[in-house]
């Protein structure tokens, strides 16, 4: 089974998702709760199965698609990839078991089954047509949840969201079918495999236009400003569920995106960008963080402090050395977990009062003692407080780029306190002080199924905060040689002396380890 795990994590979900058409609606949630189990247990297989000290790919598939023209069903992961896959695969477990919505479950179920389809599709392909088409399929599932579940501008939003990222990849599109005219025109060959891709040294004006093509497509699902104006309308429509695996999962897809193709393929665009795009997210980090503090409603406060944190992402992505893109990497698995959680406890008090606004909370630490302890626990690690999760990829994104600039790490570095100001005001409006509101005096604190969502995430939050070490290792050795690549490809000086070579320091790791033995 595991010569072709990947593509069973791949079209398992789909399968069921075809079979959950003729189960009764009484019985789907318990259908869709069994398929995503299934699911996170074998993407948990996958990882014991992983071998943590080696750093290219695993677990490849190949299969001939269209070989006239290069286009090959090529799966594998790394470091880079694997703990994304877990991820999408807990979260929708997660989120089926605390479906709060009680219209059309069976639909819901069944689209969130196709969705993790593409998404795990996304993250191990290794062809770039059939990341491509998994790319795009993952719009259609999200564009229905908001569509029919959403809020009253729920049919806006699904749309904008749709039309923004839609265009984006059209652009990104033309970008890869150029990097496969020029891999012919280098090797006599057509290939849309993205390690042969890796082989190919172009010239520095290429790069810079094709790292343009490549970018818009991933700027606009970070979401990365101005590309951003998309997501608090798709998050204040979705249902709670279509927001979690959207801040979880979906918008990683981006980040992963840079590192998967951007830097390997064009290190010296990489660099000649790498300040302009450290600017934009430092002002991601600022200016959301400040339109975030200026919210009534909660779930755009977790809205906008999302898209802020994902700047520190980029930030760390384009220090273009270990340190900073290990702690990117880190830090959107991080950022899923806690983002996701967040969103998950803004839906528990609107299932419980219908409203977000936080004007209509105050004092509910003495209502909901549990709700507020969890809530408290992911505030903490979403301002990155030390031993929680977020603390841990921060600091490497910082780390890695203070090597890159000093002044533009401390203003980053700054300007996180912003967040930390807006959310400890948000939780100091809902959760403390007296109840002045009659409506919360009585709620009910989080129940038993809430609490069987929130507390795994609460662990992992804590669990990876004190020991990150089993998710950083496998992750480093990965980017490792990505970064070795990138320095290997380099044609300008200034790319070769931004990017550091790792090989002389790899060797002395390995001799003094084996003298320690």
């Amino acid at each position: 089974m595991l010569d072709n795990i990947l593509s069973i994590l791949i079209f398992f979900p789909a399968l069921a998702a075809m079979f959950g058409f003729v189960i009764h609606k009484d019985s789907a949630r318990a259908y869709g709760i069994s398929v995503a189990f299934i699911e996170l247990a074998l993407s948990l297989l996958l990882w014991f199965s992983f071998d943590s000290n080696a750093s290219g790919m695993q677990f490849m598939e190949q299969l001939p698609l269209v070989p006239a023209f290069g286009i090959n069903y090529i799966l594998g992961v790394d470091g880079i990839s694997l703990f994304i896959i877990i991820l999408a695969s807990f979260f929708t477990l997660i989120g089926i078991a605390s479906l709060t919505e009680t219209k059309n479950v069976k639909n819901m179920i069944i689209t969130l089954l196709f969705l993790q389809m593409t998404m795990v599709g996304v993250f191990a392909a290794l062809d770039a047509i059939v990341f491509y088409v998994f790319w795009e399929l993952s719009l259609v599932p999200m564009l229905y949840i908001i569509g029919a579940w959403g809020g009253p501008l729920r049919i806006y939003a699904s749309i904008k969201f749709f039309l923004y990222t839609f265009t984006g990849s059209l652009v990104m599109l033309v970008g890869m079918l150029f990097m496969a005219y020029f891999y012919y025109q280098a090797t006599g060959v057509w290939s849309f495999a993205i390690l042969d891709w890796y082989r190919l040294i172009l010239p520095e004006t290429f790069q810079l236009w094709l790292f343009g093509a490549f970018f818009v497509g991933f700027a606009i699902k970070v979401p990365m400003f101005p590309f951003h104006t998309w997501l608090p309308y798709a998050h204040g429509q979705a249902p709670t569920i279509g927001s979690v695996i959207l801040a979880a999962i979906l918008l990683k897809m981006g980040t992963y995106a840079f590192i998967r193709f951007s830097l390997p393929m064009f290190p010296d665009a990489s660099v000649f960008f790498m300040f302009p795009i450290a600017i934009i997210a430092i002002i991601m980090i600022i200016y959301t963080a400040m339109v975030a503090y200026a919210q009534e409603d909660i779930k755009q406060v977790v809205a906008y402090s999302s898209v802020s944190h994902m700047g520190v992402i980029i930030l760390g992505t384009f220090a273009l050395n270990v340190e900073g893109i290990t702690g990117s990497i880190f830090l959107m698995i991080a950022h899923g977990v806690v983002s996701g959680a967040l969103f998950l406890l803004v839906g528990v008090i609107y299932d419980r009062r219908h409203t977000k606004m936080m004007s209509e909370f105050g004092g509910l630490a003495s209502v909901m003692p549990r709700y507020a302890t969890i809530f408290g626990l992911m505030l903490m690690a979403s301002v990155g407080m030390p031993l929680t999760i977020n603390f841990v990829g921060e600091f490497l994104s910082l780390l890695g780029f203070y090597k890159q600039s000093h002044i533009l790490t401390l203003l980053a570095g700054a300007a996180i306190i912003v967040g930390a100001i807006y959310m400890l005001a948000a939780y100091k409006k809902m959760f403390f002080g007296k109840v002045t509101n009659e409506k919360n005096r009585n709620l009910p604190d989080v129940n038993k199924r809430e609490l069987l969502a929130l507390i795994p995430l609460s662990i992992i939050t804590i669990w990876l905060g004190v020991y990150p070490k089993p998710i950083l290792e496998p992750i480093n050795n990965s980017v490792e040689s990505i970064v070795q690549l990138m320095h290997d490809k380099s044609i300008t000086e200034e790319a070769k002396s931004r990017i550091p070579n790792l090989i002389e320091g790899i060797e002395i790791t390995k001799t003094s380890t084996q003298g320690a033995h």
